[in-house]
């Protein structure tokens, strides 16, 4: 619930509504479930033509050069909608990514083909978990460049992509680069997501990257990922949100359908507290995100994080117990794979569990707010 003057934001659900009514997100989720895909080109290029994957790219890179309350309106029609393709990784946290570093050929290659969907960059920029035996990217310099070695987990789109944005330790802090996909030296290890689609980790070996390659230098990873990861949480947010919104719809039309002892269970009275607990958890997490991306543009980056954390830990568990709930008033038939009901609860256990579970960023949002 925005203001909207001069009507961008109509435009963006028309768009959004006339996309979804030709790709059906819950088909491309069982096809990429069934082809061990992890992300539908031909939807991706149809987002690119709406000027989707762009949307938050600057109009002298081939963006739309819109900000983060387009981008949430958007996000949020896609979650209604489970189109489950990576936007909130592959074009927000890259765009994001790209439009903070410094001009040259590369990232306006990078950021004219994320605009066009000629170029799928995606992130390569958690580490390792601390219990594994592998190692953090490394890079070591080489007479033309560097080398690269260790490994990147949950990579998003691994193989589909055609260039990672790697964030790798070095002598001198940390190093954004970008490595074409058919590098020699890269391997792409997948496994499936709770919703089906395809999660990786990268490993490097001796990878080398030439210095035009390099994007930007800096002291440490957060001055490089601390905008991006803000992006992308609140896409992420607004995403969480739209999927809280519509598996409510979805459960009410359908108890209003199924009757039992000769009424709809939807005139029952304890269902409709299940309902109204359900809407009010969802009617919050909309509010969240939408205070969110207002107080972003307000320009007070530490109240601004505040409220990212806030939005994603609050649409996160909204869109989990709401989807699990529904999934219980579905009855038998919600755990059937024929009932699409399931499939937006595991899409939103995927996303609650992306860039931090909601107890995790309540955590990080005290450690912020005591930290004034």
């Amino acid at each position: 619930m925005f203001d909207d003057p001069d009507g961008m934001l109509a435009m963006l659900r028309e768009s959004a509504a006339g996309f979804t009514a030709q790709h059906s997100g819950t088909k491309s989720l069982r096809d990429k479930r069934a082809s061990a895909g992890d992300l539908d080109k031909q939807a991706w290029k149809a987002m690119a033509e709406a000027g989707w994957t762009g949307l938050l790219l600057p109009e002298g890179l081939g963006g739309a050069g819109l900000g983060m309350r387009e981008q949430a309106v958007l996000s949020e029609a896609l979650g209604r909608a489970l189109i489950a393709e990576p936007v909130a990784m592959a074009a927000v946290f890259s765009g994001a990514l790209l439009a903070n570093v410094s001009v040259s050929e590369e990232r306006t290659r990078l950021c004219a083909g994320i605009a066009d969907s000629s170029v799928i960059a995606v992130p390569a920029w958690q580490n390792p978990s601390k219990s594994s035996h592998a190692r953090p990217v490394v890079a070591t310099a080489t007479a033309g460049g560097f080398a690269l070695t260790g490994e990147k987990h949950f990579v998003d789109a691994a193989r589909s992509a055609t260039d990672f944005l790697v964030v790798a330790d070095c002598s001198e802090g940390c190093l954004l680069l970008s490595v074409p996909a058919a590098s020699a030296g890269v391997t792409i290890n997948e496994r499936p997501g709770i919703d089906g689609a395809m999660i990786a980790s990268l490993t490097f070996a001796g990878c080398e990257v030439p210095e035009s390659l390099v994007l930007a230098r800096a002291e440490s990873a957060d001055a490089l990922l601390e905008s991006p990861i803000l992006h992308a949480r609140l896409a992420l947010a607004a995403e969480l949100a739209g999927i809280a919104s519509r598996a409510l719809e979805i459960t009410i039309g359908y108890t209003k359908d199924r009757v039992q002892f000769g009424k709809p269970i939807a005139s029952f009275q304890a269902i409709q507290h299940r309902l109204v607990d359900m809407w009010s958890d969802a009617e919050f997490a909309c509010a969240a995100v939408v205070n969110a991306v207002e107080t972003l543009d307000a320009g007070d980056v530490r109240a601004a994080r505040l409220a990212v954390l806030a939005a994603k830990a609050r649409a996160g568990d909204a869109a989990v117990s709401i989807c699990r709930r529904t999934l219980h008033l579905h009855g038998a038939m919600g755990f059937t794979d024929e009932c699409d009901i399931g499939l937006y609860l595991k899409r939103a256990i995927n996303l609650n569990a992306t860039l931090g579970q909601s107890e995790a960023l309540r955590l990080q949002f005290v450690e912020l707010e005591r930290a004034a």
